[in-house]
């Protein structure tokens, strides 16, 4: 191999092992009930999802305020909280129309 060739697969494996560190792992308190027995589903996360950009900005000034809940039913709570968020930032239909001359 040359240097060349063994400097670019040192860098991907670099980069994999880096991307890899920041996949996500699994909840340990999905399905688990939170301090009052409730755990939320599709319909908190689709509300959490839209009102993520405001919830981030108070987030950063807040400890009390997070833009995730962590107490959810699964997989339907991350499902409504995506749909959520591209609810928001999509750009809709209007985006995509062209305009007639």
């Amino acid at each position: 191999m040359t240097k060349k060739r063994l400097l670019l697969v040192s860098i991907a494996i670099l980069a994999i092992f880096l991307l890899a560190g920041c996949a996500a792992g699994t909840n340990p308190t999905v399905g688990i009930p939170d301090v009052d027995g409730k755990s939320v589903g599709f319909w908190s996360g689709l509300w959490h999802g839209v009102i993520s950009p405001i919830t981030f900005i108070i987030s950063l000034f807040s400890d009390n305020v997070n833009i995730y809940e962590v107490y959810n039913s699964g997989n339907w709570y991350d499902f409504g909280f995506m749909f959520g968020v591209c609810l928001i930032f999509s750009g809709g239909a209007y985006g995509a129309k062209r305009k007639s001359k």
